[in-house]
């Protein structure tokens, strides 16, 4: 009983509400105060003031770019510990799930069986169309951002479910009484998240099925395994892949990978492969794995009282 982890803590409405701009106030503002002071000199210094991403990497450099966008999440994590230990009151363990202890082994689970499919698929795509890749590999940079990514992208993809999965997840599922009702507003939510990324201005709405639809698993990986482990890995094995392996100047990762995506892009099966084929396909290995059984009832039933749950033998 994941959702009803949140009785462990302090759970009045108002407390989630100052939370929640607590949070956006240390991730967005605080955080993104070191990349917006270095740019901003950097542009006074140059006399060029950038406007998209791609151009903002070329700027500062591609290592330093991705070093101060993933700070701003560190900030991030930052306030949401502070905000659950201090306002909530609440154990970061049973932010993270209901069993007695973290379990480790079902985080390096999701993350090494999806890092092997997305590095198939890849270079499934490398293989079948050459000419949309050029090799991009660079030793130097590369183990820079490799460093980074190695040490920064964890933190930023926890962040994502901490906050999303965890923190929203817990208070709106107090808050109306249901699985339903947290589960589709964080998936959405997490997708309008990414709305102002590159990908979005370059290939269209379109893409925002893939951003709600990867929410929606995720969250039902939460649910269906009453705990964070399995999205913990997940999210940070597709982030670590995506950094490393490809690049290109459209995306919101802007990095000195082994390979740079030239191609024109638009909405095809990249898009809605993985959220009606492969994602169903996790979901069904996970469950034979788990043995996930009463998927209504964890998805869309009743959120448990504190009564109820004394009732409980």
């Amino acid at each position: 009983m994941y959702i009803e982890q949140g009785y462990k803590g302090l759970n009045e409405l108002w407390r989630y509400a100052v939370g929640v701009i607590i949070i956006f106030i240390g991730w967005q503002f605080l955080g993104a105060g070191p990349l917006v002071l270095i740019l901003l000199a950097k542009a006074l210094e140059t006399g060029d003031y950038p406007t998209d991403v791609a151009s903002i990497a070329n700027l500062l450099g591609s290592n330093l770019f991705f070093f101060l966008a993933l700070l701003t999440f560190v900030v991030g994590f930052l306030a949401l510990y502070l905000t659950v230990k201090y306002l909530h009151k609440q154990s970061f363990r049973s932010l993270t799930t209901s069993r007695k202890s973290i379990d480790w082994k079902r985080v390096f689970f999701t993350f090494f069986l999806w890092a092997l499919i997305s590095v198939g698929f890849i270079g499934l795509d490398i293989f079948i169309s050459p000419e949309d890749y050029v090799y991009n590999f660079q030793p130097g940079p590369f183990l820079i951002l490799l460093l980074i990514a190695l040490i920064f992208i964890p933190i930023q993809t926890s962040f994502e479910e901490y906050f999303m999965r965890g923190y929203l997840m817990q208070g709106l599922g107090i808050a109306a009484k249901n699985r339903w009702v947290p589960l589709l507003v964080t998936s959405v939510f997490f997708g309008l998240l990414h709305i102002f990324n590159p990908e979005v201005a370059k290939i269209g709405y379109g893409v925002m099925v893939f951003y709600i639809g990867t929410g929606l698993f995720l969250g039902i990986l939460t649910l269906m395994d009453e705990g964070l482990e399995l999205a913990l890995g997940f999210h940070a094995a597709n982030n670590l892949t995506a950094a490393i392996l490809v690049t290109a100047e459209w995306t919101a990762f802007q990095t000195n990978s082994i390979y740079k995506d030239i191609s024109e892009p638009e909405i095809g099966w990249e898009v809605f492969a993985p959220v009606f084929i492969v994602y169903p396909i996790v979901l069904f290995i996970l469950s034979k794995k788990y043995g996930w059984t009463n998927w209504k009832e964890r998805l869309t039933g009743e959120v448990l009282t504190p009564a109820d749950l004394d009732k409980i033998p």
